[in-house]
């Protein structure tokens, strides 16, 4: 059987002048090692669908499994990778391989070697050299292809003295490059973030009492389909009633009732980028008083929250705002009582707000890059892509709160990029008004 001839997902420019700028940010006499995601068994012979490490991707635009990549610095920079050899048998039962070959010549690489080559090429490619980014105990079948590498090239040198080569963490390197979006990067990070916003318009359109959670997923997965996308960022959270309570919820197979809120936390992948959206709404169109009352203090937070982002301040201070305003709504809806400092000093708050304010968004999900440097919180800078949000959760079986508050969970999640002077929401075009929400549900 013939195999269609693939092409790389996106333009290889891309993925060459991300290699030249890690390539000039290495220390002298350092290389880089990056594996590929191993594939992985769901049950018997069947896989999971396949996924390629977002660093491998970042760097190479290359998604098949059973490929590493080496970077080595230097007066003559190179950037080589392994692949798997062509095999038309295999082809004909699991699709199409670029091969050495066809990877050298559509994915700009100096060299190309099949990766039944490379525990004795990569010690030919590494020797001479000090220290090796590469990160540890990511990747067990990794980790022992390159602790068997670093052993081999302590062998070459004999009695010399030389010891193991200098490991350093690759994925915090690699994480700062991704941390900071460029234009390469936003094109593909506001395309994910429209399209999980349109799947989130289309699940409000589509509420209603007596609908499932699994046929929103489904209405949600169909549009993420539609639009180009290649997968959801990460798993499903539709909760409806008490199950917005627990953060994770992911069984997603209960009816949505009447008079209950439901909360949607999903956003797909676009070539490689997620979305991250979450958005709590009522099943019948209506907030209850009970339910715009606590909503709206949730609003009022994450709008607080976000129009006080800009470069300069710090990712621990909007979680320190996000930890006092909503104290204080605790306080006002009395879920929890006595000096706000208190609550807060004494961690009693988490009970109802167990979570972050947010978390930086990329490639992952809770994507790559630090939030501290040698202890000390980092400024947020121009380009840097987080979420902002807030939650209030009140267990239905919770006797100590208020009684028309239990069983409800809100969190109001939105994607921010930090601009020159303030900052950009992304993921605006998802209603969150409780005007703009109650023309929406059910209105498909």
């Amino acid at each position: 059987m013939a195999q269609v001839h693939r092409k790389p997902t996106e333009n290889i420019e891309i993925f060459k002048r991300r290699r030249e700028r890690v390539l000039k940010s290495m220390s002298p006499g350092s290389a880089l090692i990056v594996a590929s995601h191993p594939e992985l068994i769901r049950n018997d012979d069947v896989h999971y669908p396949y996924r390629q490490d977002s660093n491998m991707y970042y760097l190479t635009g290359f998604e098949e499994p059973e490929s590493f990549l080496i970077l080595r610095s230097g007066e003559k920079p190179q950037s080589i990778l392994f692949v798997r050899e062509k095999n038309m048998e295999r082809e004909t039962w699991d699709g199409f391989r670029f091969g050495p070959e066809g990877a050298k010549k559509e994915f700009g690489f100096d060299e190309v070697y099949p990766i039944a080559d490379f525990s004795k090429k990569s010690v030919e490619l590494l020797k001479g050299f000090d220290e090796v980014y590469y990160r540890l105990f990511k990747n067990k079948n990794a980790d022992e292809i390159v602790q068997n590498l670093l052993l081999d090239l302590k062998r070459v040198y004999g009695r010399s003295g030389y010891g193991l080569l200098t490991i350093k963490d690759a994925d915090t390197f690699l994480g700062e490059f991704r941390l900071k979006k460029n234009e390469d990067d936003l094109r593909n990070q506001r395309k994910a973030c429209e399209i999980s916003a349109a799947a989130h318009l289309l699940a409000m359109k589509s509420t209603k009492p007596g609908v499932s959670e699994r046929q929103i997923q489904g209405l949600m997965t169909n549009e993420f389909y539609k639009n180009g996308s290649a997968r959801e960022g990460y798993g499903f959270i539709v909760a409806s009633g008490n199950n917005a309570t627990t953060l994770h919820y992911n069984f997603n197979d209960q009816i949505c009732e009447n008079g209950e809120l439901l909360l949607i936390d999903a956003g797909c992948e676009y070539n490689f980028y997620s979305g991250d959206i979450t958005r709590t709404y009522p099943v019948n169109g209506k907030f209850s008083v009970a339910q715009k009352k606590v909503y709206e203090g949730v609003l009022k937070i994450q709008k607080d929250i976000i129009n006080s982002v800009r470069p300069g301040i710090y990712f621990k201070d909007l979680h320190a705002m996000g930890t006092d305003m909503l104290t204080q709504l605790m306080l006002d809806l009395g879920l929890v009582s006595g000096r706000k400092e208190d609550v807060i000093s004494s961690l009693e708050y988490k009970k109802y707000y167990p979570h972050g304010i947010g978390h930086w968004l990329g490639m992952d999900v809770h994507d790559a890059g630090l939030y501290f440097i040698k202890g000390e919180a980092r400024p947020i800078e121009a380009g840097m892509v987080f979420t902002i949000e807030p939650g209030l959760y009140i267990p239905a079986g919770d006797k100590s709160a208020p009684e028309e508050y239990r069983g409800i969970g809100i969190r109001i999640e939105d994607n921010i990029l930090v601009t020159e002077k303030g900052c950009e929401v992304l993921t605006a075009g998802v209603p969150k008004e409780v005007s703009e929400i109650e023309a929406v549900v059910g209105k498909f």
